[in-house]
């Protein structure tokens, strides 16, 4: 079987469209689509349906996803077992708290893979840096902005408590309500101003600075925080999320890096997040 179409295969499934995994992988999209068929073909089945927005595994195209990315990986291993190590390039990445664990770990992993021999040291935003994975409100003179993800916010309650039985939640209903407070975060910032304005205060039980400690106090019935609408909480079974009716909270979040000197070195960071941002602009 051709390594090079499983390649692009994995590339398709993880880019959600035949043009960006062409973007991806530096070819012309003719050749991926080829590819693909010609692995379709030696499987017999396929892989992918074809429609308009782009492409969507079926079944078979599950099943092989796994078994393609472990064959890759191994085979990235045995020619790094046999290279001549050269230089580590060092590169400094801030990243801001507020960023998910499984996205990031996801992203890095990544990066990792596909830059040539990183030496990659995380650091706060606010230290020397190469690049920056902030959210766009906190960018700085002198800076390009690659988005990666797009945040929403809710209000995150304790499992079984009285507001979660409403549809959406009004700012007073947060008056005197036990709080988890989070800082710094921008969200936090906006909400704040949201009720100092409508005249409301919470009883702030607690102030932290991730949202992972901040979920855990919550799920304990410890107060209601504000929350991204991320996946995993929004499957905490301890954990409702309900919607401010007053408040729409979103922010971007993205690579920030010099826009006259970003080092090569950052070029594969910056071509997954704009897979990423990509692939939330189609869904």
């Amino acid at each position: 079987m051709d390594v090079r179409s499983l390649r692009y295969f994995i590339a398709a499934y993880e880019g959600g469209s035949i043009s960006a995994a062409a973007r991806r992988c530096h070819v012309a999209q003719p050749s991926i689509s080829t590819a693909l068929v010609q692995l379709e073909e030696r499987l017999g089945t396929p892989l992918f349906e074809r429609h308009r927005r782009g492409i969507t595994p079926t079944e078979e195209g599950h099943r092989l996803y796994p078994l393609a990315r472990q064959v890759s990986e191994d085979l990235d291993a045995i020619s790094r077992l046999f290279r001549t190590p050269a230089p580590p390039t060092p590169v400094r990445l801030g990243l801001m708290r507020s960023l998910g664990a499984n996205r990031m770990t996801a992203l890095l992993k990544e990066y990792i893979g596909q830059g040539d021999n990183l030496a990659l040291t995380l650091v706060n935003p606010e230290e020397r840096c190469d690049a920056r994975i902030i959210g766009e409100q906190d960018l700085s003179p002198g800076e390009a902005f690659q988005p990666i993800w797009h945040d929403s916010y809710l209000l995150a309650l304790p499992s079984g408590h009285p507001l979660g039985l409403k549809g959406t939640v009004s700012l007073v209903d947060l008056d005197g309500l036990p709080f988890i407070w989070r800082h710094p975060c921008a969200a936090m910032q906006e909400l704040a101003t949201a009720l100092s304005d409508a005249g409301v205060r919470c009883q702030v039980r607690a102030r932290l600075r991730t949202i992972e400690y901040t979920l855990g106090l919550v799920a304990a019935g410890v107060g209601a925080s504000l929350v991204p609408a991320w996946p995993e909480i929004l499957a905490h079974p301890d954990v409702q999320s309900r919607p401010l009716a007053e408040l729409d909270i979103r922010q971007t979040i993205g690579v920030a890096y010099p826009a006259r000197q970003a080092m090569p070195a950052l070029a594969p960071l910056l071509q997954l997040g704009r897979a990423a941002w990509e692939a939330r602009e189609r869904s």
